[in-house]
């Protein structure tokens, strides 16, 4: 049922009685200076297929030979040849080939809005032109100055005509406003429109030249209804203001308007619907933006929260290999560090016989190799779980331990500057930092061929988090040119920073590497006393 009742509206005979009835209402409105007919054809055979346009063409033809008959028997056929019959086979030509150039019935934004008018402007020149010549061979007279006036009339009269007519066509047939749209439309329309038109009634009364002034003025509501609603609100207030300005001539009885107050019509009428449709442009385009942002807040939510959940986890692992450390170091220094010890104890004991026996320089060899072993074994322990870090603390551990033993050995000077209470930071930043100056000393021992091995550590607060800012550089021959990121130790170096959430940086430097590591801890404990140690 609902198939037949919408074959029925798009039939051919059916549109071409609705397109009847409505060029029939508007037939008596034609003025001097404007022609809705015009701009009903217009609309109407830009918005139906071409296979309906006998249908409208036929019964617009029909009912002009009636009307020119009836109204002109004298002239009879010959007028309607003449005069009626061309207008509609110029529009239905020029259309049909504009359609073919890719003309839609569209103002969505500003292109749509000027190829439409252009069109307008094309056909209505066109159809001027040939009316121009039809009529100097009906009369076989050169087109004198009151026919080219009367020609120019009709070419703008034509003009206003697609100009009111054809956006309102456009927004019944395919743009047509929602609820609140319009809603907002006769809400301005009683507050802007009806007091523009009551003032223009006022002024029109009075003696020249404050009608002109008057017609002048009522376009302001005009450009309003463009910023305010677009080009929709721009073609309701046009053809309101239009047949207000005709009302008011009829009623005050004023006299027929000058061409120029039309022109001005046109002029202002166009850049009303050039400007409407830019401010709908513009507000699509502010709400896709609107849209992206809500998306790409989402999105960017939904990539931190990806993020705390990937720096978790890595934390996690940071724990779960530190607490595998420490049960390393644990097991090695129970297991293997007694046995060794009570090997060197039976070696001590049974040193008197070895030594009766002439095997003293045996005992002497096995506890050698046992003291290799133990210095071995604290090594290794120091690597798992430096002990030094849980005996005397974070900044005595960087100051006195390990790290500065092994800078001695190799004879390079460790020079520290160090400022902030650590107790601010969680044990695993603690760890990190120690672990990240252990790296980096080395990689300095190891691959630098450095004098000089500068530290420098502040540890505070910013907006309740604890921080810790590390600076570690060598005067060394720096990083190869063919490592572009460091090589492994850099590259773990960094992954740890990264699971703490922290930021790592290798800085160009003359000489030397110099990096630049901020941290910052879980835990925001109430502030303590600072420490601070200065050495070189």
């Amino acid at each position: 049922m609902r198939t037949q009742t919408t074959r029925l509206l798009t039939s051919g005979p059916f549109l071409g009685v609705c397109y009847l009835l409505a060029w029939l209402a508007l037939w008596p409105t034609e003025q001097p200076y404007w022609m809705l007919p015009f701009g009903l054809r217009f609309g109407a055979l830009l918005l139906t297929p071409v296979r309906q346009w006998p249908w409208l063409l036929g019964l617009e033809l029909g009912a002009s030979a009636v009307l020119e008959i009836h109204q002109d028997a004298r002239l009879g056929w010959l007028g309607f040849l003449l005069g009626d019959l061309p207008d509609p086979l110029i529009v239905a030509t020029g259309l049909w080939l504009l359609r073919k150039a890719n003309l839609h019935p569209s103002l969505r934004v500003p292109e749509d809005v000027t190829r439409l008018l252009l069109s307008a402007v094309l056909i209505v020149t066109a159809t001027t032109a040939i009316d121009a010549a039809l009529l100097a061979l009906m009369h076989q007279t050169t087109p004198s100055t009151p026919m080219v006036e009367a020609l120019g009339l009709d070419l703008l009269s034509n003009y206003l005509g697609v100009l009111l007519v054809v956006p309102l066509m456009i927004m019944l047939a395919r743009a047509r406003p929602n609820r609140r749209m319009l809603a907002n439309l006769i809400m301005d329309g009683l507050l802007v429109m009806l007091p523009s038109m009551a003032i223009l009634l006022m002024l029109s009364e009075h003696a020249s030249p404050q009608p002109q002034f008057a017609r002048v003025l009522s376009l302001a509501p005009v450009m309003f209804f463009a910023f305010r609603h677009g080009w929709r609100g721009a073609s309701l207030a046009m053809i309101t203001t239009s047949m207000g300005m005709s009302l008011v001539d009829h009623v005050v009885g004023q006299p027929m308007p000058s061409a120029s107050g039309y022109l001005f019509l046109a002029v202002a009428g166009t850049g009303a619907l050039m400007l409407g449709s830019a401010t709908d442009a513009l507000r699509r385009s502010s709400e896709r933006v609107a849209e992206q942002n809500v998306y790409l807040a989402a999105v960017n939510r939904r990539l931190d929260q990806l993020a705390r959940q990937l720096r978790d986890a890595a934390r996690g692992n940071l724990q779960a290999e530190e607490s595998q450390r420490r049960y390393m170091a644990a097991e090695l220094h129970d297991e293997l560090g007694q046995n060794i010890t009570a090997i060197q104890t039976h070696i001590k004991l049974a040193q008197g016989r070895l030594q009766a026996v002439g095997m003293e320089d045996v005992g002497h060899s096995v506890n050698a190799i046992l003291g290799h072993m133990r210095r071995a074994l604290h090594r290794l322990l120091d690597d798992l779980r430096p002990a030094v870090l849980d005996e005397f603390g974070l900044l005595r551990a960087l100051e006195e331990g390990p790290i500065r033993d092994l800078l001695d050995a190799a004879g390079i000077v460790y020079v520290t500057d160090m400022y902030g209470d650590p107790r601010l930071l969680d044990d695993d930043t603690r760890t990190a930092i120690y672990r990240l100056v252990q790296e980096s000393a080395t990689n300095t021992v190891k691959h630098a061929q450095a004098s000089h091995f500068r530290l420098r550590l502040r540890i505070g607060e910013r907006h309740g988090t604890p921080l810790a800012l590390l600076d570690i550089r060598d005067d060394g021959i720096g990083l190869p040119g063919t490592v572009p990121r460091g090589g492994r130790g850099l590259q773990g170096m960094r992954d740890r920073v990264t699971s703490l959430g922290g930021l790592f940086r290798l800085r160009q430097a003359p000489t030397g590497v110099h990096l630049r590591i901020l941290l910052r801890g879980n835990n925001a404990p109430a502030a303590k006393p600072a420490l601070s140690t200065r050495t070189a």
